[in-house]
């Protein structure tokens, strides 16, 4: 299971909201590129990049900057924020970005899903950002009807490679994940999932580590990182190879340590 460190770009700068509210904004860093720079270096295996200026107004706004971390970089980078059309897939995928990752228009065209998932292979993933089980879009400014795990079960048909399910009530509190509603969403789809919002220690990330066997390849850590509450070496040598819980002590000794 991969440990995903986030950057949320909005203004330029990069933020964290509590609850995906627009106004409830803490500022982290100044400069998303030297951020980037910093969790590569610690051992990231690879970049989550959400454009929320893009989230709000259906068109990402921060390419130049996503441009710059992709250069800066030699780990893969996923982004997702405003991606709501063929152009805006192309023109993300040019600037080498690894995975997009779309949101509000599974709901809204499920057939342009359909379309460019096919046409870039394993490349395109899903968003399921949910309030109480049902799907927000539009940057979380509106929820629908429609349960998160109704959604994957389609997007699995269209071909989609994958899903990122965030748990809103959970994102930038540091409450922990929302285990339940992960067990449900990857029994509703043979697709990987990756968990985002509400880790906040190392005892959540071996949580979600126990969901591993049923389909959950990574998890995204955003506030937990930059407030200090998760180390990022540490939780990379957790669910690394050679982890403790690989090995038990009468087999022998583990070079997690």
């Amino acid at each position: 299971m991969d440990v995903i460190p986030a950057i949320d770009l909005l203004g330029g700068q990069c933020v964290r909201l509590f609850q995906g509210d627009y106004n409830q904004v803490e500022v982290f860093e100044t400069d998303p590129v030297r951020m980037a720079q910093h969790w590569q270096a610690l051992g990231a295996p690879r970049l989550h990049i959400v454009d929320l200026d893009g989230a709000k107004t259906g068109q990402p706004t921060n390419y130049p900057i996503i441009a710059a971390i992709v250069a800066a970089l030699e780990i893969p980078v996923q982004v997702g924020g405003g991606v709501r059309s063929r152009q805006t897939v192309t023109d993300l995928l040019s600037l080498g970005v690894d995975r997009l990752i779309l949101g509000t228009i599974a709901l809204e065209d499920p057939h342009l899903v359909a379309e460019v998932a096919a046409e870039f292979p394993e490349r395109i993933w899903v968003g399921l950002d949910a309030r109480q089980g049902y799907v927000a879009t539009r940057g979380w400014l509106d929820t629908s009807t429609i349960l998160a795990t109704d959604l994957a079960q389609q997007m699995t048909a269209v071909g989609v490679a994958g899903f990122i399910y965030t748990d809103i009530q959970r994102d930038g509190t540091l409450q922990g994940p929302n285990i339940d509603a992960l067990r449900q969403l990857l029994a509703a789809s043979d697709r990987p999932v990756i968990a985002s919002g509400g880790v906040s220690s190392l005892t959540d990330i071996l949580s979600l580590l126990a969901l591993e066997p049923q389909g959950l390849t990574g998890a995204i850590v955003g506030k937990a990182l930059y407030t200090g509450a998760v180390d990022l070496k540490e939780a990379l040598r957790a669910v690394g190879q050679g982890r403790w819980q690989d090995v038990p002590p009468h087999l022998g000794t583990s070079t997690w340590a």
